[in-house]
């Protein structure tokens, strides 16, 4: 067996069915998916390379009609529904990624 080092910190997983009910609602125009917005807030490093692990998962089972599922895996018992048109500043400060925290501010 092998092993392959990432530079992730934290990791946050998102429902890709609930992103793709609400037809983006984040961003600065309001059209972009949430993982897509998210992964541009941190610097947009793809996959291993990123401070912070986003990955969109399958259906999470909860299906919540506005909103997007997001479960941060140092919490796994707290899920968040995610607002579209929430600003993705206090979506960071919610899941605890905000000022301060060497993720956000290399």
């Amino acid at each position: 067996m092998r092993s392959v080092r990432s530079n992730w910190q934290k990791t946050l997983l998102i429902c890709r069915k609930c992103s793709k009910r609400q037809h983006g609602g984040f961003g600065p125009k309001g059209s972009t998916p949430l993982a897509k917005a998210l992964k541009k807030e941190f610097g947009g490093k793809k996959g291993r390379k990123a401070p912070v692990g986003i990955v969109e998962v399958k259906c999470l089972g909860v299906c919540p009609r506005h909103a997007v599922v997001m479960v941060d895996t140092r919490h796994p018992h707290d899920w968040l529904l995610v607002k579209p048109g929430t600003e993705i500043d206090e979506i960071v400060e919610a899941v605890g990624l905000g000022e301060g925290d060497p993720v956000t501010n290399p």
